[in-house]
């Protein structure tokens, strides 16, 4: 099985590093089947994300290979990925119709509704860009609440830290529960918020 999350200049930092640390822990140190998480971005040249973070990509969209599931990050960088005719647009349908897993977390669910594939289906994105989302596809069943929404072959997550518990369903549902309450334990994640 192969996980691509994928990066881009303005990508939101935890948006990536979030999922890419619950779902490379699963992989790593949990699954019993074999479980590859790569970064995937239109070039190896470094990304610059969203706070001044330098990354650089593991793989290109040309030589990734197949990807059984997808992580689409939010962040600033997506507003240039929601424009009429954008090339990604094309792959993410192209992904999504051979049967890839298609998760978002924020506003990286605008480039799935930007490319048509959240089409008259529930959704989810950060509090702040709900009526973007709404102008983009007014099909959308926004689910404004919602840490993350579950709709088959779509998975969109709310704003930021929404992505980590994207990823442990994530694990659920391509291992079990005690695999994801195993990579929770691990990684520490018990959100007690001192605010």
């Amino acid at each position: 099985m192969r996980i691509a999350i994928a990066l881009f200049d303005g990508v939101e930092e935890l948006d990536f590093a979030g999922p890419w640390e619950v779902l490379a822990y699963w992989a790593q140190q949990v699954a019993e089947a074999e479980v590859e998480v790569v970064t995937v971005a239109a070039s190896l040249d470094p990304i610059t994300a969203a706070k001044g973070m330098r990354v650089l990509p593991d793989r290109t969209w040309d030589d990734v290979g197949t990807i059984d599931v997808l992580v689409m990050p939010g962040g600033k960088g997506t507003r240039p990925l929601i424009t009429p005719h954008e090339p990604l647009h094309e792959r993410l349908r192209d992904l999504a119709d051979a049967g890839t897993l298609m998760t978002s977390v924020c506003t990286g669910s605008l480039v799935f509704a930007a490319a048509g594939l959240l089409k008259d289906r529930p959704a989810t994105t950060h509090y702040d860009s709900l009526d973007l989302m709404r102008w983009l596809d007014s099909s959308i069943d926004i689910r404004p609440d919602a840490r993350y929404v579950d709709d088959g072959n779509v998975v969109t997550a709310a704003g930021v830290s929404a992505g980590i518990d994207m990823a442990l369903h994530l694990v659920v549902r391509l291992d079990s529960e005690d695999a994801a309450r195993q990579v929770k334990r691990e990684i520490e994640y018990d959100p007690q918020p001192p605010v």
